[in-house]
């Protein structure tokens, strides 16, 4: 093992030997560095004023992504690279400093107000600004890159120009130049063997190995695991816990990976989402709309589908697309591997099929057959950056327009990620048209009697159950109608006017 987190801050290694394993690296940057530039607004990845960016080695280069540094916790800077916005400036001569391309587009631009939540905007794109510099980003990749970032003064129309103006191909600066330089750092700090940093009787560990995972976890049965943290983070600022024992995947090199064996993709279990939406999506574009609207890039770049699983919640975006397509589990411990089906992990509410000293290794995807249909769709108060109020999934094979293997999950309408049976059943066998549709809606009365809450009522989330069904035959059926703003009537993907064009009903 290794007792220090070494990480590249301000083009120099920073080394930690002790901190609280779930200190934030938010609270490190202003209360021990004194890197102010870097704000507190929600303190729960929503409104993007703490955004940073890692580095870290990929293919031989350096990759930057933009995170939320509010609920990243710091021992899982281990060998990256942590660029704030005090990074930014180039250096002109001795004296003298320049803005960053980016920041001199906001400046141009008029684009800040009050300035509070200008440094995670200028993060988000300095991130973009890294991302294929030899081409031009367009507008809907600015509004995914800058959905993250809430801004109350400018109603964003300055900091679009301003992003249009900075992201023009052919983009270079100092971090660029610098780039060979920050390689053999990290190389320098790469870690190889397991973390451990403690403060009294609270740890960290970071294996590297599924074996080493299983012993920790034999030797922890009560850790709190984490990959991105994103939903975990929440429980330590909100909530105030302080679990003694954190044991982090994101190091553990075969829950990061996604592999294709012609039947079923095998995703590792800490696969990010920016990671792993390539891959779905090439076999299941119906996937798409619904990942764009996992929480926001920053999210995305962090939040992993195995950790949205494995806390088990009702109203988790991925599972009822997962269960509709047919997922199964790896779950595995020191005592081996067993496979499940997914629906079959949720048991009732906080309770999961998961047994001590067992983890969620993979989530087993079916490349589906090409006669499929697959959508999903989530219906949420707010379109960008907020929990599903009802999430449904739909999947079923026709042969000469008679249904056959329809499978259909809701998330938000049980305690769990549940199966509509009846509605299945009222579909099987029989014809494509609006009259087994509207039969298939009533089923669903029989399938679910969903609750009243803060994000919708019972009546209406039976509702938008029925409709969501309505919706998916009218995308797929015989004579499809443009159900989606902007969108030809069965593009998977968001409107073509950019995030504030889509439908979100």
């Amino acid at each position: 093992m290794h007792t220090t987190v070494r990480f590249v801050l301000a083009g120099r290694i920073e080394e930690i030997i002790a901190c609280d394993p779930t200190r934030t690296v938010l609270e490190f940057l202003r209360e021990d560095k004194g890197l102010t530039g870097t704000k507190e607004g929600c303190a729960e990845g929503d409104c993007g004023a703490c955004t940073v960016v890692l580095g870290e080695l990929h293919d031989g280069a350096i990759r930057y992504r933009a995170v939320n540094a509010c609920i990243l916790f710091l021992p899982t800077l281990d060998g990256k690279q942590l660029l704030t916005v005090e990074d930014l400036p180039q250096p002109r001569d001795r004296q003298h400093t320049e803005l960053h391309p980016v920041q001199q587009a906001i400046v141009d631009q008029h684009a800040s107000q009050c300035g509070f939540c200008t440094p995670g905007f200028v993060m988000s794109l300095f991130a973009m600004y890294h991302n294929h510099p030899e081409d031009s980003i367009g507008r809907t990749d600015i509004d995914l890159g800058l959905a993250g970032n809430l801004c109350r003064c400018t109603g964003y129309a300055p900091i679009v120009r301003a992003a249009e103006q900075a992201l023009k191909a052919g983009r270079t600066d100092h971090i660029s130049e610098q780039e060979d330089r920050i390689i053999a750092l990290l190389r320098s700090i790469k870690p190889v063997d397991t973390l451990r940093i403690s403060s009294g009787t609270r740890q960290f560990l970071a294996p590297r190995t599924t074996r080493e995972l299983a012993r920790l976890l034999q030797e922890h049965p009560r850790a709190t695991l984490v990959a991105g943290a994103t939903d975990v983070g929440l429980w330590v600022t909100k909530q105030g816990q302080q679990p003694d024992t954190v044991i982090y995947l994101g190091e553990v090199a075969e829950l990061t990976r996604i592999q294709n064996d012609d039947e079923q993709l095998h995703i590792g279990a800490a696969v990010c989402y920016t990671d792993a939406t390539a891959a779905v999506t090439a076999h299941y574009p119906g996937f798409l709309p619904l990942i764009e609207r996992i929480g926001a890039l920053q999210v995305r770049n962090a939040g992993t589908i195995g950790g949205n699983i494995a806390n088990g919640s009702p109203i988790g975006d991925m599972p009822p697309g997962l269960i509709a397509a047919g997922a199964r589990l790896a779950l595995t411990s020191m005592q081996g591997r067993r496979l499940i089906e997914l629906e079959d992990y949720f048991i009732s509410y906080g309770r999961q099929d998961l047994r001590d000293g067992e983890y969620v290794e993979q989530i087993l995807l079916p490349v589906p057959p090409p006669e499929q249909l697959f959508t999903t769709y989530k219906v949420s108060k707010r379109f960008e950056q907020d929990i599903s109020a009802v999430c449904g999934a739909f999947c079923l094979r026709l042969e000469n327009n008679t249904i056959r293997d329809a499978r259909i999950c809701y998330g938000g309408m049980a305690e769990i990620p549940q199966r509509a049976r009846a509605c299945e059943s009222a579909m099987n066998d029989k014809a494509w048209c609006q009259e087994t549709i509207d039969q298939a809606m009533l089923a669903l009365l029989e399938d679910f009697e969903p609750i009243s809450d803060v994000r919708a009522s019972a009546q209406y989330r039976m509702r938008v159950a029925q409709n969501l069904l309505q919706r998916f035959f009218l995308e797929h059926g015989e004579f499809t109608f443009p159900v989606r703003i902007g969108a030809s009537p069965n593009a998977p993907g968001r409107a073509n006017g950019g995030i504030k064009g889509s439908s979100n009903a």
